[in-house]
């Protein structure tokens, strides 16, 4: 298993800063936030293995995604840093800290805990490989043949952002043979029951979001010594997109405070 070189961007100065977008996601979802960030701190957005224009492999564990992040704070010599994760990304994010406490400053976790989840989004993946790529013109295409295995609008329109054209080609930056390969491990978080993070941590959930539960809460309190938790309102797990004024405000708090 090696590190791959991960894509990545840099804006702004001040104290680093590394947002990690979240399963199926990309850097994209995070510029228009990383641009607010950017006023307060030097913002290093990345995409992970197998998504964005970061490289593809069959590999797709939280190990070797904390490794890839580890080896780019090596490449652009940031020793420590302030770490923000949603979803998958929390999870990279929590496991980095987790394994290198002293790569983390302050965490920052967006709707999602330490726990297994059950969705394993086999009906959203068969749906993307069942479609003939090579019949498609343009993402309006592309949405009304995924409607029927996908009939939530706004998965698809996410989903669809990672569709990209070549010279007329189209083609995905994210890839779904790996991420179904690897199911049952990104779903997971590594059993262990006696770790501990002790590092200033803050979990943002959504209150329209099914993620982080009563039951999640005592995980995170059990394993993270000095947390606070935030709950958005009229917020579900895009929360960062869906409140994403309230979301800044809860994150600045937290990292200046």
């Amino acid at each position: 298993m090696n590190n791959l070189s991960l894509n990545y961007s840099i804006q702004g100065k001040g104290e680093p800063f590394f947002i990690i977008h979240g399963l199926f996601g990309s850097s994209r979802n995070w510029k228009s936030l990383a641009k607010r960030f950017a006023e307060h701190f030097q913002v290093i957005l990345l995409d992970l293995r197998n998504h964005g224009d970061s490289p593809f492999d069959s590999a797709m564990d939280y190990q070797v995604m904390v490794d890839d992040v580890v080896r780019l704070m090596q490449q652009l010599e940031i020793p420590s840093a302030h770490i923000l994760g949603h979803s998958m990304g929390g999870k990279v994010a929590m496991k980095l800290n987790q394994l290198y406490p002293d790569k983390v400053k302050k965490l920052v976790i967006a709707d999602i805990a330490p726990v297994r989840y059950q969705h394993d989004y086999v009906d959203i993946i068969n749906a993307v490989l069942d479609l003939d790529l090579s019949a498609i013109t343009s993402r309006k295409e592309a949405d009304h043949q995924l409607e029927s295995g996908i009939p939530d609008q706004r998965i698809r329109q996410f989903l669809l952002q990672n569709l990209t054209f070549q010279q007329g080609v189209a083609c995905w930056s994210i890839n779904w043979q790996a991420l179904q390969a690897n199911m049952s491990l990104i779903i997971g978080y590594e059993d262990i029951t006696h770790w501990q993070i002790q590092n200033p941590s803050l979990f943002i959930r959504g209150s329209l979001s099914p993620y982080v539960s009563k039951d999640s809460l005592k995980s995170i309190q059990s394993h993270f010594t000095r947390v606070e938790v935030v709950t958005l309102e009229n917020a579900g797990h895009w929360l960062h997109a869906e409140q994403p004024a309230a979301f800044f405000d809860a994150v600045i708090k937290f990292l200046k405070s």
